[in-house]
Protein backbone atom coordinates (compact mmCIF):
# COMPACT_ATOMS: atom_id res chain seq x y z
CA UNK A 1 0.00 0.00 0.00
CA UNK A 2 1.58 3.61 -0.72
CA UNK A 3 2.06 5.65 1.97
CA UNK A 4 -0.37 8.08 2.69
CA UNK A 5 -0.05 10.99 5.18
CA UNK A 6 -3.65 11.01 5.83
CA UNK A 7 -4.10 7.33 6.43
CA UNK A 8 -1.90 7.05 9.70
CA UNK A 9 -4.65 9.44 11.11
CA UNK A 10 -7.35 6.90 11.63
CA UNK A 11 -9.75 9.46 12.62
CA UNK A 12 -9.90 10.49 9.04
CA UNK A 13 -10.97 6.60 8.00
CA UNK A 14 -13.55 6.69 10.35
CA UNK A 15 -14.91 10.43 9.16
CA UNK A 16 -14.64 8.47 6.09
CA UNK A 17 -16.81 5.70 7.27
CA UNK A 18 -19.18 7.64 9.44
CA UNK A 19 -20.00 10.15 5.62
CA UNK A 20 -20.36 6.93 3.91
CA UNK A 21 -23.00 5.62 6.35
CA UNK A 22 -24.62 9.15 6.55
CA UNK A 23 -24.93 9.28 2.16
CA UNK A 24 -26.01 6.11 2.15
CA UNK A 25 -29.21 6.57 4.24
CA UNK A 26 -29.63 9.96 2.76
CA UNK A 27 -29.96 8.46 -0.77
CA UNK A 28 -32.24 5.85 0.77
CA UNK A 29 -34.63 8.78 1.93
CA UNK A 30 -34.16 10.75 -0.99
CA UNK A 31 -35.20 7.59 -3.42
CA UNK A 32 -38.63 7.47 -1.63
CA UNK A 33 -39.01 10.84 -2.61
CA UNK A 34 -38.32 11.34 -5.49
CA UNK A 35 -40.34 7.82 -6.51
CA UNK A 36 -43.42 9.29 -4.37
CA UNK A 37 -44.40 11.85 -6.97
CA UNK A 38 -45.15 9.07 -9.50
CA UNK A 39 -45.71 5.40 -7.83
CA UNK A 40 -46.46 6.29 -4.25
CA UNK A 41 -45.26 6.14 -0.90
CA UNK A 42 -46.38 2.81 0.18
CA UNK A 43 -44.98 0.31 1.70
CA UNK A 44 -45.05 -1.43 -1.34
CA UNK A 45 -42.50 1.32 -2.97
CA UNK A 46 -40.57 1.31 0.31
CA UNK A 47 -40.16 -2.55 0.09
CA UNK A 48 -38.61 -2.19 -3.42
CA UNK A 49 -35.97 0.59 -2.57
CA UNK A 50 -34.86 -1.08 0.89
CA UNK A 51 -34.43 -4.58 -0.94
CA UNK A 52 -32.52 -2.55 -4.09
CA UNK A 53 -30.34 -1.09 -1.93
CA UNK A 54 -29.60 -3.73 0.12
CA UNK A 55 -28.48 -5.88 -3.30
CA UNK A 56 -26.03 -2.57 -4.09
CA UNK A 57 -24.92 -2.86 -0.28
CA UNK A 58 -24.05 -6.48 -0.27
CA UNK A 59 -22.58 -6.62 -3.81
CA UNK A 60 -20.34 -4.01 -3.19
CA UNK A 61 -18.94 -4.88 0.43
CA UNK A 62 -17.86 -8.66 -1.84
CA UNK A 63 -16.27 -6.36 -4.39
CA UNK A 64 -14.73 -3.95 -1.91
CA UNK A 65 -13.11 -6.80 0.19
CA UNK A 66 -12.24 -8.30 -2.94
CA UNK A 67 -10.31 -5.36 -4.36
CA UNK A 68 -8.42 -4.16 -1.35
CA UNK A 69 -7.39 -7.66 -0.94
CA UNK A 70 -6.10 -7.66 -4.54
CA UNK A 71 -4.33 -4.05 -4.34
CA UNK A 72 -4.65 -2.40 -1.22
CA UNK A 73 -4.04 1.48 -2.99
CA UNK A 74 -6.77 3.84 -1.04
CA UNK A 75 -6.26 5.84 -4.54
CA UNK A 76 -8.86 3.41 -5.78
CA UNK A 77 -11.89 3.65 -2.70
CA UNK A 78 -11.50 7.52 -2.75
CA UNK A 79 -11.93 7.59 -6.75
CA UNK A 80 -14.98 5.12 -6.38
CA UNK A 81 -16.28 7.65 -3.65
CA UNK A 82 -15.98 10.53 -6.13
CA UNK A 83 -18.04 8.10 -8.77
CA UNK A 84 -20.45 7.70 -6.52
CA UNK A 85 -20.67 11.88 -5.78
CA UNK A 86 -20.72 12.51 -9.30
CA UNK A 87 -23.92 9.86 -10.23
CA UNK A 88 -25.77 11.20 -6.93
CA UNK A 89 -25.34 14.84 -8.05
CA UNK A 90 -26.79 13.86 -11.55
CA UNK A 91 -29.68 12.31 -10.30
CA UNK A 92 -31.54 15.39 -9.67
CA UNK A 93 -31.17 16.66 -12.93
CA UNK A 94 -31.83 12.99 -14.69
CA UNK A 95 -33.98 11.28 -12.29
CA UNK A 96 -37.30 11.90 -13.14
CA UNK A 97 -36.55 11.79 -16.80
CA UNK A 98 -35.43 7.67 -16.38
CA UNK A 99 -38.48 7.39 -14.28
CA UNK A 100 -40.88 8.43 -16.85
CA UNK A 101 -38.46 7.09 -20.08
CA UNK A 102 -38.57 3.46 -18.23
CA UNK A 103 -42.67 3.89 -17.09
CA UNK A 104 -43.27 4.77 -21.25
CA UNK A 105 -40.88 1.53 -22.19
CA UNK A 106 -43.07 -0.49 -19.88
CA UNK A 107 -46.37 0.49 -20.74
CA UNK A 108 -45.86 -1.55 -24.28
CA UNK A 109 -44.96 -4.74 -22.89
CA UNK A 110 -45.74 -5.21 -19.32
CA UNK A 111 -49.25 -5.84 -18.53
CA UNK A 112 -49.27 -6.38 -15.10
CA UNK A 113 -48.08 -5.28 -12.09
CA UNK A 114 -47.19 -2.37 -14.08
CA UNK A 115 -46.42 0.34 -11.35
CA UNK A 116 -43.85 -2.11 -9.22
CA UNK A 117 -41.81 -3.06 -12.30
CA UNK A 118 -41.34 0.79 -12.92
CA UNK A 119 -40.67 1.50 -9.64
CA UNK A 120 -38.42 -1.72 -9.41
CA UNK A 121 -36.45 -1.02 -12.72
CA UNK A 122 -36.20 2.91 -12.05
CA UNK A 123 -34.26 2.45 -8.55
CA UNK A 124 -32.50 -0.05 -10.18
CA UNK A 125 -31.14 2.29 -12.69
CA UNK A 126 -31.24 5.48 -10.53
CA UNK A 127 -29.77 3.65 -7.02
CA UNK A 128 -28.09 0.56 -6.96
CA UNK A 129 -24.69 1.93 -8.82
CA UNK A 130 -23.73 4.72 -6.36
CA UNK A 131 -24.64 2.44 -3.65
CA UNK A 132 -22.39 -0.38 -4.91
CA UNK A 133 -19.93 1.77 -5.00
CA UNK A 134 -20.85 3.43 -1.26
CA UNK A 135 -20.97 -0.11 -0.04
CA UNK A 136 -17.51 -0.55 -1.07
CA UNK A 137 -16.20 1.32 2.11
CA UNK A 138 -16.64 -0.57 4.67
CA UNK A 139 -13.87 -3.01 3.33
CA UNK A 140 -11.81 -2.02 2.15
CA UNK A 141 -11.29 0.97 5.19
CA UNK A 142 -10.81 -2.67 6.90
CA UNK A 143 -7.90 -3.49 4.81
CA UNK A 144 -5.85 0.19 5.60
CA UNK A 145 -6.77 0.36 9.78
CA UNK A 146 -6.08 -3.23 10.35
CA UNK A 147 -2.07 -3.43 11.25
CA UNK A 148 -2.07 -6.21 13.43
CA UNK A 149 -4.44 -9.14 15.26
CA UNK A 150 -3.82 -7.64 18.32
CA UNK A 151 -6.66 -5.16 18.00
CA UNK A 152 -9.06 -5.79 14.84
CA UNK A 153 -11.85 -6.37 16.73
CA UNK A 154 -11.75 -2.62 18.19
CA UNK A 155 -10.80 -1.20 14.81
CA UNK A 156 -13.66 -2.91 12.85
CA UNK A 157 -16.17 -2.23 15.82
CA UNK A 158 -15.21 1.72 15.77
CA UNK A 159 -15.52 0.84 11.72
CA UNK A 160 -18.59 -0.20 12.54
CA UNK A 161 -19.75 2.34 14.84
CA UNK A 162 -19.00 5.24 12.69
CA UNK A 163 -21.10 3.77 9.65
CA UNK A 164 -24.24 3.35 12.27
CA UNK A 165 -23.91 6.45 13.88
CA UNK A 166 -23.59 8.35 10.49
CA UNK A 167 -26.65 6.33 9.22
CA UNK A 168 -28.51 7.25 11.94
CA UNK A 169 -28.05 10.86 11.23
CA UNK A 170 -28.22 10.54 7.67
CA UNK A 171 -31.74 9.43 8.53
CA UNK A 172 -32.77 12.00 10.59
CA UNK A 173 -31.21 15.14 8.71
CA UNK A 174 -33.17 14.40 5.62
CA UNK A 175 -36.42 13.98 7.07
CA UNK A 176 -36.40 16.88 9.54
CA UNK A 177 -33.99 19.40 8.04
CA UNK A 178 -33.02 19.28 4.88
CA UNK A 179 -35.66 17.64 2.52
CA UNK A 180 -38.76 20.01 4.44
CA UNK A 181 -36.23 23.53 4.08
CA UNK A 182 -34.65 22.77 0.67
CA UNK A 183 -35.85 19.93 -0.99
CA UNK A 184 -35.17 16.47 -1.92
CA UNK A 185 -33.12 17.62 -5.40
CA UNK A 186 -30.84 20.18 -2.99
CA UNK A 187 -30.77 16.59 -0.73
CA UNK A 188 -28.87 15.08 -3.15
CA UNK A 189 -27.35 17.88 -4.07
CA UNK A 190 -25.83 18.11 -0.31
CA UNK A 191 -24.77 14.73 0.30
CA UNK A 192 -22.89 14.30 -3.30
CA UNK A 193 -21.18 17.67 -2.26
CA UNK A 194 -19.68 16.17 1.36
CA UNK A 195 -18.81 12.70 -0.32
CA UNK A 196 -16.95 14.80 -3.06
CA UNK A 197 -15.27 17.08 -0.53
CA UNK A 198 -14.09 13.89 1.77
CA UNK A 199 -12.26 12.51 -1.70
CA UNK A 200 -10.57 16.05 -2.18
CA UNK A 201 -9.10 16.59 1.23
CA UNK A 202 -7.83 12.94 0.46
CA UNK A 203 -6.02 14.03 -2.34
CA UNK A 204 -5.12 17.48 -1.59
CA UNK A 205 -3.55 15.53 1.44
CA UNK A 206 -1.74 13.16 -0.64
CA UNK A 207 -0.37 15.90 -3.34
CA UNK A 208 -1.57 13.91 -5.90
CA UNK A 209 -4.03 15.03 -8.89
CA UNK A 210 -7.21 13.56 -9.64
CA UNK A 211 -8.92 13.94 -13.00
CA UNK A 212 -12.14 12.65 -11.30
CA UNK A 213 -12.42 15.37 -8.48
CA UNK A 214 -11.98 18.20 -11.06
CA UNK A 215 -14.85 16.16 -13.23
CA UNK A 216 -16.89 15.71 -9.80
CA UNK A 217 -16.73 19.51 -9.04
CA UNK A 218 -18.23 20.54 -12.37
CA UNK A 219 -20.43 18.09 -12.49
CA UNK A 220 -21.51 19.58 -9.10
CA UNK A 221 -21.70 23.08 -10.41
CA UNK A 222 -23.59 22.14 -13.72
CA UNK A 223 -25.76 20.00 -11.12
CA UNK A 224 -26.67 22.92 -8.84
CA UNK A 225 -27.41 24.71 -11.77
CA UNK A 226 -30.09 22.92 -13.51
CA UNK A 227 -31.59 20.28 -10.88
CA UNK A 228 -31.51 22.46 -7.31
CA UNK A 229 -35.80 23.36 -8.84
CA UNK A 230 -36.62 19.79 -7.89
CA UNK A 231 -39.57 20.10 -9.99
CA UNK A 232 -41.29 16.79 -10.62
CA UNK A 233 -43.96 18.10 -13.11
CA UNK A 234 -41.61 19.22 -15.22
CA UNK A 235 -44.37 19.60 -18.35
CA UNK A 236 -46.39 21.84 -16.21
CA UNK A 237 -45.91 25.51 -16.40
CA UNK A 238 -48.78 27.30 -14.67
CA UNK A 239 -48.21 25.89 -11.03
CA UNK A 240 -49.22 27.70 -8.27
CA UNK A 241 -47.08 25.88 -5.87
CA UNK A 242 -44.61 23.08 -6.12
CA UNK A 243 -43.15 22.09 -3.07
CA UNK A 244 -42.54 18.95 -0.47
CA UNK A 245 -43.14 19.06 3.48
CA UNK A 246 -41.97 15.77 5.31
CA UNK A 247 -44.67 13.70 4.66
CA UNK A 248 -45.55 14.41 1.30
CA UNK A 249 -44.61 15.91 -2.12
CA UNK A 250 -47.09 18.73 -3.23
CA UNK A 251 -48.53 20.69 -6.04
CA UNK A 252 -51.21 23.33 -6.46
CA UNK A 253 -52.56 24.66 -9.53
CA UNK A 254 -55.43 26.37 -11.11
CA UNK A 255 -57.92 24.44 -13.33
CA UNK A 256 -59.02 27.41 -15.73
CA UNK A 257 -61.83 25.79 -17.89
CA UNK A 258 -63.71 25.01 -14.47
CA UNK A 259 -62.69 27.89 -12.52
CA UNK A 260 -61.35 25.74 -9.71
CA UNK A 261 -58.05 25.57 -7.46
CA UNK A 262 -56.69 22.34 -7.19
CA UNK A 263 -54.27 20.28 -4.69
CA UNK A 264 -52.48 17.32 -5.87
CA UNK A 265 -49.87 15.54 -3.97
CA UNK A 266 -48.88 12.89 -6.05
CA UNK A 267 -48.07 13.64 -10.27
CA UNK A 268 -50.02 10.72 -11.42
CA UNK A 269 -52.51 9.84 -8.83
CA UNK A 270 -55.12 12.77 -9.23
CA UNK A 271 -56.97 15.07 -7.26
CA UNK A 272 -57.06 15.57 -3.40
CA UNK A 273 -58.51 18.85 -2.50
CA UNK A 274 -60.24 21.11 -4.75
CA UNK A 275 -61.56 24.80 -4.43
CA UNK A 276 -64.57 26.29 -6.24
CA UNK A 277 -63.94 29.55 -6.79
CA UNK A 278 -67.78 30.39 -8.20
CA UNK A 279 -68.56 28.72 -4.72
CA UNK A 280 -71.06 26.14 -6.32
CA UNK A 281 -70.95 22.35 -6.02
CA UNK A 282 -67.50 20.36 -6.78
CA UNK A 283 -69.06 17.37 -9.01
CA UNK A 284 -67.31 15.73 -6.46
CA UNK A 285 -67.13 13.00 -4.01
CA UNK A 286 -66.94 15.86 -1.52
CA UNK A 287 -70.57 16.83 -2.25
CA UNK A 288 -71.59 13.41 -2.05
CA UNK A 289 -70.79 13.31 1.35
CA UNK A 290 -72.77 15.64 2.34
CA UNK A 291 -75.42 13.22 2.47
CA UNK A 292 -74.05 12.87 6.30
CA UNK A 293 -75.45 15.95 7.64
CA UNK A 294 -78.92 15.26 5.92
CA UNK A 295 -78.86 11.72 7.42
CA UNK A 296 -77.90 13.13 11.20
CA UNK A 297 -80.91 15.68 10.62
CA UNK A 298 -79.10 18.73 9.94
CA UNK A 299 -82.25 20.41 9.28
CA UNK A 300 -84.18 19.15 12.68
CA UNK A 301 -81.19 20.09 15.03
CA UNK A 302 -80.17 23.42 16.31
CA UNK A 303 -76.57 21.96 15.86
CA UNK A 304 -73.99 19.41 14.68
CA UNK A 305 -70.52 18.40 16.01
CA UNK A 306 -68.62 17.30 12.54
CA UNK A 307 -64.54 15.25 12.79
CA UNK A 308 -62.86 15.58 9.72
CA UNK A 309 -59.99 13.03 9.44
CA UNK A 310 -57.63 14.00 7.08
CA UNK A 311 -58.65 17.47 6.37
CA UNK A 312 -56.53 18.00 3.51
CA UNK A 313 -57.24 21.79 2.20
CA UNK A 314 -60.64 21.40 3.85
CA UNK A 315 -63.04 21.21 0.67
CA UNK A 316 -65.60 18.92 2.67
CA UNK A 317 -65.59 21.60 5.48
CA UNK A 318 -65.46 24.26 3.09
CA UNK A 319 -68.80 22.68 0.96
CA UNK A 320 -70.57 22.11 4.34
CA UNK A 321 -70.08 25.64 5.76
CA UNK A 322 -72.02 26.86 2.23
CA UNK A 323 -74.81 25.15 2.43
CA UNK A 324 -75.41 24.19 6.49
CA UNK A 325 -75.22 27.12 8.78
CA UNK A 326 -75.77 25.21 12.33
CA UNK A 327 -72.23 22.84 11.67
CA UNK A 328 -69.03 22.97 14.29
CA UNK A 329 -66.47 21.59 12.38
CA UNK A 330 -63.06 20.11 13.39
CA UNK A 331 -60.35 18.79 11.17
CA UNK A 332 -57.25 16.84 11.52
CA UNK A 333 -54.14 16.67 9.55
CA UNK A 334 -51.02 14.90 9.74
CA UNK A 335 -49.33 17.39 7.41
CA UNK A 336 -48.88 20.90 8.51
CA UNK A 337 -48.08 22.16 4.87
CA UNK A 338 -50.91 21.10 3.48
CA UNK A 339 -52.98 22.87 6.34
CA UNK A 340 -50.71 25.78 5.13
CA UNK A 341 -51.60 26.05 1.90
CA UNK A 342 -55.48 25.44 2.73
CA UNK A 343 -55.45 28.77 4.22
CA UNK A 344 -53.07 30.55 1.69
CA UNK A 345 -55.25 29.46 -1.61
CA UNK A 346 -58.18 27.58 -0.32
CA UNK A 347 -59.99 29.85 1.92
CA UNK A 348 -60.74 27.43 4.28
CA UNK A 349 -62.55 29.13 6.76
CA UNK A 350 -61.22 30.91 9.63
CA UNK A 351 -63.74 29.49 12.55
CA UNK A 352 -62.64 25.62 11.65
CA UNK A 353 -59.71 24.38 13.71
CA UNK A 354 -57.23 21.83 12.40
CA UNK A 355 -54.93 20.07 14.78
CA UNK A 356 -52.02 18.87 13.23
CA UNK A 357 -51.78 14.59 14.12
CA UNK A 358 -52.06 11.62 13.27
CA UNK A 359 -56.00 11.01 12.81
CA UNK A 360 -56.43 7.67 15.10
CA UNK A 361 -53.80 9.06 17.47
CA UNK A 362 -55.73 12.12 17.78
CA UNK A 363 -59.30 9.82 18.62
CA UNK A 364 -57.22 8.26 20.85
CA UNK A 365 -56.47 11.59 23.13
CA UNK A 366 -59.89 12.93 23.22
CA UNK A 367 -63.48 12.32 24.82
CA UNK A 368 -65.32 14.28 22.90
CA UNK A 369 -68.05 13.01 20.48
CA UNK A 370 -69.62 14.06 17.19
CA UNK A 371 -72.26 13.58 15.21
CA UNK A 372 -70.63 13.34 11.91
CA UNK A 373 -66.99 11.81 11.76
CA UNK A 374 -65.54 11.79 8.11
CA UNK A 375 -62.39 10.02 7.51
CA UNK A 376 -60.63 10.76 4.30
CA UNK A 377 -57.23 9.83 4.81
CA UNK A 378 -57.04 7.26 2.19
CA UNK A 379 -54.69 9.07 -0.40
CA UNK A 380 -54.25 7.53 -3.95
CA UNK A 381 -52.53 3.80 -3.17
CA UNK A 382 -51.38 4.87 -0.03
CA UNK A 383 -54.08 3.84 2.79
CA UNK A 384 -53.01 3.89 6.50
CA UNK A 385 -53.55 0.28 7.68
CA UNK A 386 -54.02 1.61 11.31
CA UNK A 387 -57.13 3.78 9.72
CA UNK A 388 -58.60 1.18 8.55
CA UNK A 389 -58.94 -1.83 11.29
CA UNK A 390 -61.59 -3.32 13.01
CA UNK A 391 -59.86 -1.57 15.97
CA UNK A 392 -60.14 1.86 14.40
CA UNK A 393 -64.02 1.85 13.35
CA UNK A 394 -64.49 0.45 16.97
CA UNK A 395 -62.60 3.80 17.69
CA UNK A 396 -64.67 6.00 15.69
CA UNK A 397 -67.60 4.56 17.02
CA UNK A 398 -66.96 5.51 20.66
CA UNK A 399 -67.03 8.67 19.34
CA UNK A 400 -70.13 9.13 17.59
CA UNK A 401 -73.03 10.38 19.04
CA UNK A 402 -76.04 8.26 19.46
CA UNK A 403 -77.22 8.49 15.83
CA UNK A 404 -74.09 9.65 14.72
CA UNK A 405 -72.97 8.82 11.05
CA UNK A 406 -69.65 7.91 9.72
CA UNK A 407 -68.73 9.00 6.40
CA UNK A 408 -65.84 7.31 4.21
CA UNK A 409 -64.35 8.44 1.01
CA UNK A 410 -63.16 5.20 -0.40
CA UNK A 411 -60.98 6.16 -3.71
CA UNK A 412 -60.60 3.24 -5.77
CA UNK A 413 -63.69 1.06 -6.53
CA UNK A 414 -62.21 -2.63 -7.60
CA UNK A 415 -64.22 -5.05 -9.68
CA UNK A 416 -62.28 -8.65 -8.53
CA UNK A 417 -63.77 -10.32 -5.42
CA UNK A 418 -61.68 -9.35 -2.41
CA UNK A 419 -60.45 -5.96 -3.69
CA UNK A 420 -60.25 -3.60 -1.15
CA UNK A 421 -62.94 -1.64 -0.88
CA UNK A 422 -64.71 -5.04 0.25
CA UNK A 423 -62.59 -5.38 2.68
CA UNK A 424 -63.09 -1.51 4.24
CA UNK A 425 -66.99 -2.19 3.65
CA UNK A 426 -66.77 -5.71 5.37
CA UNK A 427 -64.87 -3.95 8.10
CA UNK A 428 -67.02 -1.44 9.10
CA UNK A 429 -70.01 -3.25 8.57
CA UNK A 430 -68.82 -5.58 11.65
CA UNK A 431 -68.56 -2.37 13.56
CA UNK A 432 -71.53 -0.89 12.76
CA UNK A 433 -75.42 -1.71 11.62
CA UNK A 434 -76.40 -0.17 9.00
CA UNK A 435 -74.17 0.71 6.01
CA UNK A 436 -74.56 2.41 2.94
CA UNK A 437 -72.51 2.91 -0.25
CA UNK A 438 -72.99 5.29 -4.12
CA UNK A 439 -70.92 5.51 -6.14
CA UNK A 440 -69.93 8.32 -7.34
CA UNK A 441 -70.46 9.15 -10.76
CA UNK A 442 -67.39 9.94 -13.20
CA UNK A 443 -65.37 8.98 -11.15
CA UNK A 444 -62.78 6.25 -9.14
CA UNK A 445 -64.95 7.18 -5.33
CA UNK A 446 -67.40 5.29 -3.40
CA UNK A 447 -68.69 6.83 -0.77
CA UNK A 448 -69.48 4.76 2.46
CA UNK A 449 -72.33 6.22 5.30
CA UNK A 450 -71.96 3.83 8.55
CA UNK A 451 -74.53 4.24 11.92
CA UNK A 452 -76.23 2.19 14.63
CA UNK A 453 -79.46 3.96 13.28
CA UNK A 454 -82.40 2.54 11.53
CA UNK A 455 -84.13 5.40 10.82
CA UNK A 456 -81.06 7.32 9.03
CA UNK A 457 -82.50 6.96 5.63
CA UNK A 458 -86.24 8.44 6.11
CA UNK A 459 -84.45 11.22 8.35
CA UNK A 460 -82.35 11.64 5.11
CA UNK A 461 -84.96 11.52 2.84
CA UNK A 462 -87.06 14.28 4.83
CA UNK A 463 -84.15 16.16 5.06
CA UNK A 464 -84.13 16.48 1.21
CA UNK A 465 -87.23 17.70 1.14
CA UNK A 466 -86.52 20.42 3.51
CA UNK A 467 -83.42 21.16 1.52
CA UNK A 468 -84.19 25.23 0.37
CA UNK A 469 -81.06 25.17 -2.41
CA UNK A 470 -82.34 23.38 -5.63
CA UNK A 471 -78.86 22.54 -6.91
CA UNK A 472 -78.01 20.41 -3.35
CA UNK A 473 -81.66 19.24 -3.66
CA UNK A 474 -80.78 18.01 -7.18
CA UNK A 475 -77.50 16.22 -6.34
CA UNK A 476 -78.93 14.71 -2.84
CA UNK A 477 -81.72 13.27 -4.37
CA UNK A 478 -79.12 11.46 -7.16
CA UNK A 479 -76.94 9.98 -4.00
CA UNK A 480 -80.41 8.77 -2.36
CA UNK A 481 -81.31 7.16 -5.37
CA UNK A 482 -78.03 5.65 -5.76
CA UNK A 483 -77.58 4.75 -2.59
CA UNK A 484 -77.47 0.81 -1.72
CA UNK A 485 -77.84 -0.43 1.57
CA UNK A 486 -74.29 -2.76 1.71
CA UNK A 487 -74.25 -6.47 2.51
CA UNK A 488 -71.90 -7.62 5.19
CA UNK A 489 -69.35 -10.18 4.09
CA UNK A 490 -66.03 -12.18 5.53
CA UNK A 491 -63.36 -9.88 4.26
CA UNK A 492 -61.93 -8.04 7.19
CA UNK A 493 -58.83 -6.26 8.17
CA UNK A 494 -57.68 -5.72 12.02
CA UNK A 495 -54.41 -4.03 13.34
CA UNK A 496 -52.70 -7.65 13.13
CA UNK A 497 -53.47 -8.49 9.24
CA UNK A 498 -54.24 -5.25 7.07
CA UNK A 499 -52.87 -5.60 3.75
CA UNK A 500 -54.15 -2.44 2.39
CA UNK A 501 -50.54 -2.31 0.11
CA UNK A 502 -51.15 -4.89 -1.89
CA UNK A 503 -54.87 -4.49 -2.29
CA UNK A 504 -54.66 -1.12 -3.21
CA UNK A 505 -52.20 -2.65 -5.79
CA UNK A 506 -54.42 -4.47 -7.25
CA UNK A 507 -57.06 -2.41 -7.86
CA UNK A 508 -54.67 0.73 -9.27
CA UNK A 509 -53.17 -2.02 -11.52
CA UNK A 510 -57.09 -2.85 -12.74
CA UNK A 511 -57.28 0.92 -13.14
CA UNK A 512 -54.17 1.35 -15.17
CA UNK A 513 -54.80 -1.78 -17.36
CA UNK A 514 -58.51 -0.43 -18.30
CA UNK A 515 -56.54 3.25 -19.21
CA UNK A 516 -53.74 1.39 -20.96
CA UNK A 517 -55.46 -0.71 -22.94
CA UNK A 518 -57.44 2.32 -24.75
CA UNK A 519 -53.78 3.72 -25.79
CA UNK A 520 -52.62 0.54 -26.86
CA UNK A 521 -55.25 0.33 -29.54
CA UNK A 522 -54.80 3.88 -30.80
CA UNK A 523 -50.81 2.62 -31.01
CA UNK A 524 -51.42 -0.38 -33.21
CA UNK A 525 -54.23 1.66 -34.98
CA UNK A 526 -52.66 5.30 -35.94
CA UNK A 527 -48.69 4.74 -34.58
CA UNK A 528 -46.94 6.69 -32.37
CA UNK A 529 -48.15 10.25 -33.67
CA UNK A 530 -51.53 9.16 -33.50
CA UNK A 531 -50.49 8.37 -29.46
CA UNK A 532 -49.15 11.50 -29.26
CA UNK A 533 -51.66 12.99 -30.86
CA UNK A 534 -54.11 12.01 -28.34
CA UNK A 535 -52.40 12.86 -25.00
Amino acid sequence: MEDRKILKNKTYLYMTEFFAGMSVMAVELGASRLLAPYFSSSQIVWTIIIGTIMIAMALGNIYGGRTADKNPNPDRLYRRIIIAAIWIALIPVLGKYIILGISALLIFTVSHHLLIWAAFLACMVIFVFPLFLLGTVTPSLVKYTVDSLDDSGKIVGTLNASNTIGSIIGTFVPTFVTIPAVGTSVTFLIFAGILLLLSILYFCSAKKKSIAAVVGVIVLIISCIFGHSGRYAFWVDDLMFEGESIYNYLQVYEDQEDNEVVLSTNVLFGVQSVYCREKTLTGMYYDYAMAAPLMADVNGREHLDVLILGMGTGTFATQCKRYFDNLSIEGVEIDAKITALAEQYFELPADVPVTTYDGRAYLNAIDKQYDIIMVDAYQDITIPFQMSSVEFFSLVKDHLSENGILVVNMNMRGTREGNINQYLSDTIASVFESVYTVDVAYSTNRELFACNSDTALSVFERNISETEDPELTGLMQHVRDNMREYVKGSYLMTDDQAPVELLSMQVIDELIAQELEYYRNIYEEQGLQGLLDSM
